[in-house]
């Protein structure tokens, strides 16, 4: 069977064309070199190389396995590197899913932060995962899922990121703005302009609407979190939109917000991982950069255009 060690070998003697100089490069004795060669060739019943010529010369054989040499014993040493740096903390793989359209409003920032700090982690976003998550993370499809409905399971950890606060967003001219706090039954009467996701995961429904039994008059789905705003400032509905979204997002001063409920519709954001996962550097980088990009984002006044 070959090992890399016999591609080695063979590379080393159509480098230098000499058994003795190849044993010298290779650290061995001639005489070591030159019986793993013959154990190779017994193996495969094929002469490697044409014995008593001044220089080595290779037969078809030889010359095939020195031709992968030199095609593979580059890949291995590049991947032994990334082998080496990932043990090191220094490099492997940041693959996410995020079960949140809004998320976007933060995440974009925060990743721009961590590739900067992590250039040799690879980093992308899944978004046909988005709802089935958890089992691609389970399985190693995926690296890390944002997502505000944490399971018992041990083999999955379920990092906090931050606390956010769910609040409806009217046009300034809205009845509703009459009032301190929403109630489940004031949007009864009420388009809601939602992203398109399931209702059962979204938090208006789940923890707001459906445990009073209640639901909107219509529901409007558009994909972007401008599109939503510009729907509700042209009074076409209304929206439940996480807290930073009237952070990060410039919007105009016709929007106003309330909370949901008196006691307000809060939530927290977090980064599911694999549990053999959680002391990885890169990955704990990532979690404390969303906690201090929100942080930042609460110290900042809110955006608004005239």
């Amino acid at each position: 069977m070959i090992e890399r060690r016999h591609l080695r070998n063979l590379l080393a003697m159509a480098d230098t064309g000499s058994l003795a100089r190849a044993a010298e490069r290779l650290h061995l004795t001639p005489s070591a070199l030159s019986h793993q060669i013959k154990l190779l060739e017994d193996y495969y019943g094929l002469a490697l190389f044409h014995r008593h010529t001044k220089p080595i010369r290779l037969s078809a054989a030889g010359q095939k396995l020195v031709a992968l040499a030199r095609d593979t014993l580059p890949r291995f040493e590049q991947v032994e590197r990334e082998l080496a740096r990932i043990a090191a903390g220094d490099a492997g793989r940041l693959h996410l899913a995020i079960e949140c359209h809004a998320c976007f409003e933060w995440l974009m920032p925060v990743l721009a932060r961590f590739k900067a700090r992590w250039r040799a982690v690879d980093v992308d976003i899944r978004l046909g995962l988005a709802f089935d998550s958890l089992p691609a993370l389970r399985q190693g499809d995926i690296d890390l899922v944002i997502t505000s409905d944490p399971v018992e399971t041990p083999d999955l950890a379920f990092v906090p990121l931050f606390d956010y606060e769910g609040l409806l967003v009217l046009p300034d001219n809205h009845p509703l703005t009459a009032q301190p706090w929403i109630q489940p039954e004031h949007l009864a009467g009420e388009t809601l302009i939602t992203y398109p996701v399931p209702s059962a995961r979204m938090d208006v429904f789940k923890y707001f609407l459906q445990p009073a039994g209640v639901a909107p008059a219509a529901v409007r789905q558009a994909e972007l979190t401008a599109i939503i705003l510009l729907l509700v400032t042209s009074g076409q509905g209304v929206a439940a939109l996480p807290d930073w979204v009237m952070r990060h997002t410039p919007h105009s001063r016709s929007l106003v917000t309330r909370p949901l409920g008196a006691a307000g519709l809060h939530r927290t954001l977090y980064a599911a991982l694999r549990s053999g996962d959680r002391e990885l550097d890169y990955l704990r980088d990532f979690s404390n950069f969303a906690r201090e990009h929100q942080t930042a984002a609460h110290a900042e006044p809110e955006r608004t255009v005239p």
